[in-house]
């Protein structure tokens, strides 16, 4: 029952090691990629949603 009680991030804050820096890199730029796929993504595809609303209007005059 106590193995239940213990909180396991506890165990992680544990003395932290630096990482070799060529790992370092390569989590970076993998980082790096995923921001710019995902920037590229919203901006193709942001404003559907107000493309299709302004498409759906029907103007007054």
């Amino acid at each position: 029952m106590s193995e239940n009680n213990i909180n396991p991030f506890k165990r992680i804050q544990g003395d932290l090691k630096d990482v070799p820096p060529e790992l370092r890199q390569k989590v970076m730029n993998d980082v790096a990629m995923a921001k710019l796929i995902m920037e590229m993504a919203s901006l193709f595809t942001k404003d559907y949603a107000a493309l299709i609303a302004g498409l759906m209007k029907t103007k007054k005059k």
